[in-house]
């Protein structure tokens, strides 16, 4: 029989997690698999956990982005990495919809365990993993922000109702030197973001994202007022990304960034909060992290089939 460890962030979501993992383990063994089930006990336990585990020949991240990103970062640590893979439990599940899975985790389950194995780029910032996004600024701090209880009950409305409390807010400029491609700009920015993925925050932002190219996308903005906010968001539906004025679109492998000041609010990735309140930060990729995904949307997101 092989063996999987099955993570599990039972805050995350809105049921009780018993009933699934029980499921899931009846699951994974018509798939040939005798599973662990570990459950997290307090943030950063998942990256604890993966690191103590001797040998696996699967490990699933049953939780939010969050623990998913505790999952990676622990991965990566190990002498010899493992084959992972994530089912979605949390409240906007973006890498859940980007890598083609619904709502119904045994499904998911299902569709994983028929799915393919796909070598992913991984970002890091300061040599701190991060799956899908980074970000600092404006309506970056939503995600890590908003207060858990009020999620556990209200869902996405509770993101949507935090982003139009900040929205009525007003807007901070900071200023920040970035390099890229040997080349070094200095401006006044109100947002940053950094993606490997086309999805954040409910929202399909980019296209075209491949997550076995290389590299990262980099969205910079000096917008600040209300008013041009609004109309941004009018030319993004119209126009595309790219077109949207006092918005700085760009691919790279490689960034540099430094803040002249301590900004606001920390820097968030993949929905959490980055400890690390450097005012420099290099960007960069990792590249080669196996995960076992599922079939249908491969074509979308990634360059080798």
């Amino acid at each position: 029989m092989k063996k999987c460890a099955l993570i599990c962030n039972p805050s995350s979501g809105h049921g009780k997690k018993k009933p699934i993992v029980s499921k899931m383990i009846v699951i994974l063994k018509e798939y040939g698999y005798d599973t662990d089930v570990y459950y997290t006990k307090y943030s950063g336990h998942a990256k604890k956990i993966i690191l103590s585990i001797d040998s696996a020949d699967l490990v699933v991240s049953l939780g939010g982005d969050g623990t998913f990103n505790e999952v990676v970062t622990g991965n990566l640590q190990r002498p010899v990495r493992l084959l992972l893979s994530h089912i979605p439990l949390g409240t906007t599940n973006d890498l859940g919809a980007i890598f083609g899975l619904g709502k119904n985790p045994i499904n998911n389950l299902r569709l994983i365990l028929d799915g393919t194995v796909k070598k992913i780029d991984i970002c890091k910032i300061n040599d701190q993993p991060f799956v899908y996004v980074a970000g600092l600024g404006k309506f970056t701090d939503v995600a890590y922000d908003t207060p858990r209880k009020l999620k556990k009950t209200m869902g996405y409305l509770a993101y949507l109702i935090n982003a139009f409390t900040k929205f009525r807010q007003k807007t901070h400029l900071f200023e920040m030197t970035y390099e890229v491609d040997g080349k070094a700009y200095t401006g006044l920015y109100s947002f940053a973001l950094i993606c490997n993925a086309s999805r954040m925050a409910g929202i399909n932002v980019f296209q075209d994202v491949k997550m076995d190219d290389g590299k990262f996308e980099v969205l910079f903005s000096n917008i600040t007022s209300r008013a041009d906010i609004i109309k941004s968001l009018y030319y993004f539906k119209t126009n595309g990304i790219e077109n949207v004025p006092g918005f700085y679109f760009f691919r790279t492998d490689n960034l540099k960034i430094k803040l002249k000041s301590y900004p606001k609010n920390n820097w968030c990735i993949d929905g959490e909060k980055l400890r690390d309140r450097s005012l420099t930060f290099d960007i960069g990729i990792i590249k080669g992290l196996e995960m076992l995904l599922p079939e249908k949307e491969l074509d979308k997101i990634f360059i080798n089939k």
